[in-house]
């Protein structure tokens, strides 16, 4: 297994938007839609890979804060996490962490803080995930109920 950060082209988007549409079609995630090359230019992409197979992927963007909020003041920069995955048959061995900790050490020189926004049917697993075995902080949740 192989870690590494990957730069933008056709081909590396036409991989990922393979993984992408089985997620979609896992329906893991609320309102979760499959990507198209565009979704991937102008971000830093990090990819896990068994032999030439692309077997989960994340990529994110850097971006400022606006304005302030309880945890940051305006104007810091951080990393936003967009999505990370890992094909379903590659899960529970560790590599969705490796991702996050290349990517993390791979953006700690321009930043400190790294954020993400979570759609998940199970919040438990995925809570688990970010804060036990990451390390990130809980800061606010968006609950919903159909009625």
């Amino acid at each position: 297994m192989t870690i590494k950060e990957i730069r933008f082209s056709e081909r590396i988007a036409v991989q990922l938007i393979t993984l992408s549409k089985e997620w979609e079609q896992e329906n893991s995630c609320y309102g979760y839609h499959r990507n198209n090359s565009d979704d991937f230019k102008d971000k830093r992409i990090f990819v896990a890979t068994d032999g030439e197979l692309i077997c989960g992927y994340l990529f994110g963007h850097n971006s400022t804060t606006e304005k302030d909020t309880s945890i940051y003041k305006a104007g810091t920069e951080y990393f936003e996490i967009d999505e990370l995955y890992v094909k379903p048959q590659y899960r529970n061995c560790g590599i969705g962490q490796k991702l996050f900790r290349y990517a993390e050490k791979a953006v700690s020189p321009d930043m400190n803080l790294i954020m993400l926004i979570t759609a998940t049917k199970n919040f438990r697993a995925i809570l688990h995930f970010y804060i036990d075995e990451l390390g990130m902080d809980f800061w606010s949740a968006s609950l919903f109920k159909k009625i």
